[in-house]
């Protein structure tokens, strides 16, 4: 079977993530072209059944919805099938279509973005549903949301569950001492909880709580208009106890999940939600929200839950929390990107 991969988003956050974590598996089933910047596919091209198809085109521009070259069609549409790790596809492609939608938190959470960009957004979620031979998701809820949401009658949509990162699930040296850290990862959108864990993390150091609190993040990037959260952060009695780290290296990132007491993630809307994840392949305890998805995500792990937007109940959690390290065990199994690369194959190959 002979596969076109497009890698234009491999250095895009979560999704390009997704994407780097499949494509070595993805490969070995396939006879496959990828496209996009050749000089972040290097590492690929010793591959005797990979080629390479230089494109800077980007994703969701009017280039690629209306005027993609015709010479790199050409060479697309020679091959069986063509994978996208997101929902953004190129006009004139001729071949069976598979895609990716993550979540559609911007059609479920209102005020997240304009009323321009939920529509821009729904386009795009719902073009790639009609062009797609099938729709892949990473949780069952992404998937009722997308049905409920959108008009995919009769369309296929398939599950397949984020992991943890490789580089997490390989050993090596680093800091095992434990220090008086508790850890949030995410950006500042109001679906993250950002706020009700600022108010929790205010109650929980009038109550003698003593940890710090590490935001993987930018201080500099909270141009959100949430005045709330801003206001709060500079608050007096918080000075000095809240640091932001800035961008940060994987390695660097490890790191910080491997010393930390335990991460909090107290999101409203997630559609997977992986830090909580990350951060118990290190052993490191988790504290989160008791939303749906997290219920069907982590319901065999040794999560510990609070009441979504109550920031009096994750006070009392973060008081009380357990920060004895964890041993996830098989279930560092159940979540595996090698899995979710057979379930795409399999969907490829007609077998779902």
């Amino acid at each position: 079977m002979k596969l076109v991969i497009d890698c234009r988003m491999l250095d895009s956050g979560g999704i390009g993530s997704f994407l780097s974590e499949l494509i070595p598996f993805l490969i070995k089933e396939h006879d496959c072209l990828l496209i996009g910047n050749e000089i972040k596919l290097e590492s690929y091209k010793n591959y005797k059944n990979v080629k390479i198809l230089n494109c800077n085109i980007k994703p969701f521009s009017l280039t690629e919805l209306l005027h993609f070259p015709k010479e790199l069609l050409t060479i697309i549409n020679t091959y069986d099938n063509y994978f996208t790790p997101y929902c953004n596809i190129p006009s004139g492609i001729k071949i069976p279509i598979y895609s990716t939608i993550h979540d559609i938190v911007f059609l479920d959470i209102p005020n997240i973005t304009s009323f321009i960009g939920v529509k821009v957004r729904k386009f795009f979620y719902q073009r790639a549903i009609n062009k797609s031979k099938k729709i892949f998701t990473v949780s069952k809820f992404s998937k009722k949301r997308i049905q409920k949401k959108l008009n995919c009658k009769n369309k296929d949509i398939i599950v397949v569950y984020n992991s943890a990162p490789s580089y997490l699930q390989t050993k090596s040296e680093i800091n095992s001492k434990i220090e008086d850290i508790i850890l949030f990862i995410g950006n500042i959108k109001k679906h993250k909880g950002l706020s009700t864990l600022l108010d929790a993390y205010e109650i929980a150091k009038k109550n003698g709580l003593t940890s710090k609190l590490t935001i993987v993040g930018n201080s500099k990037n909270f141009r959100t208009g949430d005045k709330n959260i801003i206001k709060k952060i500079q608050q007096e009695e918080l000075k000095g106890n809240i640091v932001f780290t800035g961008k940060i290296s994987n390695e660097e990132l490890k790191n910080l999940y491997s010393i930390s007491k335990y991460i909090v993630q107290p999101s409203f809307y997630e559609g997977f939600g992986i830090p909580p994840l990350e951060a118990m392949f290190m052993g490191t305890p988790a504290l989160i929200s008791d939303i749906e998805v997290f219920k069907e995500i982590y319901h065999d792990f040794p999560v510990t839950f609070f009441r979504v937007g109550d920031p009096e109940d994750l006070a009392k959690k973060m008081i009380l929390m357990d920060t004895t390290r964890i041993n996830l065990g098989k279930l560092c199994d159940y979540y595996s990107y090698e899995n979710s690369a057979q379930i795409i194959n399999r969907a490829i190959y007609g077998l779902i």
